[in-house]
């Protein structure tokens, strides 16, 4: 395909993106669900287990194969402004007012789903079909273990904003256990794209990159240049074109770098906006990226992702069982180690549920993972089908089932102030 083709097909495909986006963004919304699981069922929707399965020609016209590379390019850049703004947004000042708790509910939310995920991948692997065979088993046991640990901090914190629970104490210690369950799980990705290589040093120079990437943006960047940039924001009280493009050259180095050292580069993104001290600078770059980043470019990333996902392919009772298995380790090992370090600490019934549904919601971050450990050679087809439609189960019904825990929840604590009071708790 010529680049001219190949930009007529760009823009046909936008079309339809675009317009399908708003489709299923006004169903989402009258049953609840953020704008970015509409996304996510987008494109889940215009790949080929549904577009291509009910018209298969005319998702070869619009979709076909030799088109995807702009997509993928756009979709990057997409990622990097998105990530560059959910961290805009995070308050770093959560993780240092909620102590024991939310390392807690962290450390064990990863943990546990970590472990029961590495166990699963052993199996799995044995069975063939799910990993590619030049994958060692702790590279699968690694990978898998960093999928059913990860929490989806996008989904997340729109869950909660929505929700209206952002200064809440369930707010911030989900935000802040989802973030530093989100930092470990990109650590561990790391150490594995780097073993990938088959050298054991590349895995520990990726790690020992990404750990320096962020001490020079915290001890270097922040204070040299970020917080001038903030105060001069504040004293002329508008974000001038020279800072706006300043900012976005070093979003683009940031991403550039991890990239290289073997992270994806949306982990230097997120650590670049998280730096930007909080004021009229940070919400203003929000104002202005923002929009054109989420209408337009991140839902290509969903497209990009849902092309990739066909459920022919599991065309067997057993892979369906197996299916289902990996979506239960996935529920299971989050929700229930998340509840019992929330409860262990202090958490009421009602707000250890609420934050162990929470810490369950995949979403955009688990098919960044996904997508990597795909074109990266860590998995099979197979077995990145299995967990988009486990990514996408667990934060579609992330919202409604916090609905339940929060809004009827109130019982369990009327019982629990009862048994406190008896002395039984």
């Amino acid at each position: 395909m010529t680049d001219s083709a190949l930009a007529a097909q760009l823009f046909l495909q936008l079309a339809c993106i675009l317009l399908a986006c708003r489709v299923v963004g006004q169903f989402a919304a009258r049953v609840g669900q953020p704008r970015v699981i509409a996304e996510m069922l987008t494109g889940f929707v215009l790949g080929p287990s549904v577009f291509g399965w009910l018209l298969p020609d005319a998702h070869a016209l619009i979709f076909p194969a030799d088109s995807l590379s702009a997509i993928y390019i756009l979709s990057q850049v997409g990622l990097a402004l998105y990530m560059f703004c959910v961290g805009l947004e995070f308050r770093v000042d959560l993780l240092a007012g909620l102590g024991r708790r939310a390392i807690a509910v962290s450390v064990t939310g990863i943990a546990g789903p970590f472990l029961l995920g590495g166990a699963l991948a052993l199996p799995l692997q044995s069975a063939g079909g799910f990993f590619p065979e030049a994958v060692l088993p702790v590279e699968a046991a690694l990978f898998m273990g960093a999928a059913m640990s990860i929490t989806a901090f996008p989904v997340l914190a729109r869950i909660i904003r929505e929700r209206g629970i952002t200064g809440t104490a369930v707010g911030a210690l989900a935000l802040s256990a989802g973030a530093i369950g989100d930092a470990a799980a990109w650590m561990v990705l790391a150490g594995v794209l780097g073993s990938l290589s088959g050298q054991a040093s590349m895995a520990v120079l990726t790690v020992a990159g990404a750990v320096g990437f962020g001490l020079f943006v915290v001890l270097g960047l922040r204070p040299l240049l970020l917080q001038r940039l903030t105060a001069q924001t504040a004293r002329h009280e508008r974000v001038s074109s020279v800072t706006f493009l300043v900012m976005l050259a070093l979003l683009m180095l940031s991403a550039w770098f991890t990239e290289r050292i073997g992270v994806h580069g949306v982990f230097g993104a997120f650590l670049l906006g998280a730096s930007v001290p909080r004021g009229l600078l940070t919400a203003e770059l929000r104002r202005m990226i923002e929009p054109l980043t989420t209408a337009l470019l991140v839902p290509l990333f969903f497209v990009y992702a849902g092309l990739h996902t066909q459920l022919a392919i599991l065309d067997s009772t057993a892979l369906w069982l197996t299916t289902a298995l990996v979506f239960i380790t996935a529920c299971g090992g989050k929700g229930i180690f998340c509840w019992l370090a929330a409860r262990l600490t202090g958490a009421s019934t009602r707000e250890a549920l609420a934050v162990a549904t929470l810490m369950n919601a995949r979403g955009m971050v688990e098919l960044i993972l996904l997508n990597i450990g795909l074109s990266r050679g860590l998995i099979t087809p197979t077995l990145y089908t299995m967990l988009v439609i486990m990514a996408i189960a667990t934060s579609v019904m992330t919202g409604p089932l916090f609905s339940v825990v929060w809004h009827r929840g109130r019982q369990g604590d009327v019982a629990d102030d009862r048994l406190a009071a008896s002395g039984l708790l």
